[in-house]
């Protein structure tokens, strides 16, 4: 399946459920967390794209993404700002920056800025559940 922005958005929780996987809706529509270490997309190395899974608007591509050693695929930069949106978060008793993909406002995962080591000092900690890899051909 090729994914793309354009994707038909389901409107109502309903529509959500019939579209998603339990999982899937857990993550994007719930904000459920991964466990760490086990995501498909954790240790992919491929070159590529990853886009929502609930919308397939393309948010990070291979080429940002960093073993930060979280448990979580990490990514240093979106492919285009403009995909997500980042919203302040103090659910857990934590103050922390939910992102959003701006298309289908599906929850992806946080933002952090202790990526010291990487170009925007900053860590996108996205849940596998919440990405879609398209391999670059």
């Amino acid at each position: 399946m090729r994914y793309t922005k354009y994707m038909n958005v389901p409107q109502n929780d309903l529509e959500w459920k019939k579209k998603l996987t339990p999982e899937q809706y857990a993550v994007l529509r719930e904000k459920a967390t991964d466990p760490p270490f086990v995501g498909t997309l954790v240790n992919n190395h491929e070159t590529g794209e990853y886009m929502c899974a609930a919308c397939g608007a393309r948010l990070f591509s291979s080429a940002t993404k960093f073993d930060s050693g979280s448990g979580w695929p990490s990514f240093y930069d979106p492919e285009n700002k403009e995909a997500v949106e980042l919203l302040e978060d103090a659910s857990g008793g934590m103050q922390r920056t939910e992102v959003i993909c701006k298309n289908c406002k599906s929850h992806l995962g946080h933002l952090f800025n202790d990526a010291f080591d990487q170009p925007t000092g900053q860590r996108f900690c996205i849940n596998s559940t919440s990405l879609a890899f398209v391999p670059k051909k």
